[in-house]
């Protein structure tokens, strides 16, 4: 069975999980040749190890409390923060609160 996206014009609810983070998954929303659009759900405790994509992103904190590394450089992402990272650059990040994060990914064509 294929995974059900976004259609275009579709209402998508990306309102924090509240209660509901303790069962949720990850799901990617929005796939197109351009774009990526992830719903993130991390546990307390969780990390993602240092890795790379060629698009630029956005990583929007929805709930709860990540650190966050980009380069040689750490912050900590909260409720409503957002950071922008270049193609290509390392980063990787940790859970300190059940959290939930939307990533936006812009993915360029190859030619």
């Amino acid at each position: 069975m294929a995974i059900s996206h976004a259609k275009p014009a579709e209402v998508i609810d990306i309102r924090p999980l509240g209660a509901k983070i303790d069962g949720a998954q990850t799901t990617t929303l929005v796939k197109t040749d351009s774009l990526e659009i992830i719903r993130l759900v991390l546990p307390a405790g969780k990390e993602i190890k240092r890795h790379q994509v060629p698009g630029e992103i956005t990583v929007l904190c929805l709930e709860g409390n990540i650190a966050f590394q980009a380069g040689d450089a750490e912050c900590e992402l909260t409720t409503g923060k957002l950071i922008y990272l270049a193609g290509s650059v390392e980063h990787a990040l940790r859970a300190i609160e059940d959290s939930s994060l939307l990533v936006t990914i812009l993915l360029h064509k190859k030619m």
